[in-house]
């Protein structure tokens, strides 16, 4: 069973299309009752800080670090992801779950780049068998104004975005984060998914 996290702050239609399109048995979770579940997602889009706070006073947030203490995967995507750091620069003072070292800041834009980075970019990714099925640099689509500046030996994909290299997933055991919205890169980011699924739930 996926659960998928619901704390008013994440992108859950598209979540659970593809969910449903990928005929995953999964279930919403408004509270911090994550049994039965073998497999979490935490969506999110939106602001670091009213999120962080969001999960803090539901409970979830240390729901989601208890789970992830017991080798419970757990997968974030774009505000989701940013959430498994310690904080951000666009909320100064408010920390994240702290799962993984680091914080989150934002985009220095490159000429002719804008924040936010909205539409289509390539990763360039560390293989595996997430990848498998989707080419070397398949594309992605994207929307945010922040990145994690995450330890090199958590990230397993980049993109570049004008002068700079943008943390675009990261993973540490049980952890996998996409900055990026697999949920909205139409096939490719299906694929993807599915290979995520079939890796956690299998």
């Amino acid at each position: 069973m996926v659960g998928v996290i619901d704390y008013r702050a994440g992108n859950l239609a598209s979540v659970q299309n593809a969910l449903t399109f990928l005929q995953a048995d999964f279930r919403m979770i408004q509270d911090d009752d994550l049994s039965g579940c073998d497999t979490l997602i935490l969506p999110g889009v939106g602001a670091f800080g009213p999120a962080a706070e969001a999960l803090r006073q539901g409970g979830q947030a240390q729901a989601l670090r208890d789970a992830v203490a017991r080798g419970v995967p757990l997968l974030g995507i774009c505000l989701g992801m940013q959430l498994f750091f310690e904080g951000s620069q666009e909320s100064p003072g408010v920390p994240g779950l702290g799962l993984l070292p680091g914080q989150v800041e934002r985009i220095v834009p490159g000429v002719g780049c804008k924040i936010p980075q909205i539409g289509w970019n390539p990763l360039n990714h560390t293989g595996g068998e997430l990848f498998q099925g989707v080419g070397e640099q398949p594309a992605f689509y994207f929307v945010h104004s922040y990145h994690a500046n995450a330890k090199p030996g958590h990230i397993i994909a980049t993109v570049q975005y004008g002068v700079e290299t943008v943390t675009a997933m990261v993973a540490d055991g049980p952890l996998l984060g996409a900055q990026c919205h697999p949920e909205r890169s139409g096939r490719i980011g299906l694929r993807w998914l599915e290979n995520f699924l079939r890796r956690t739930t299998c």
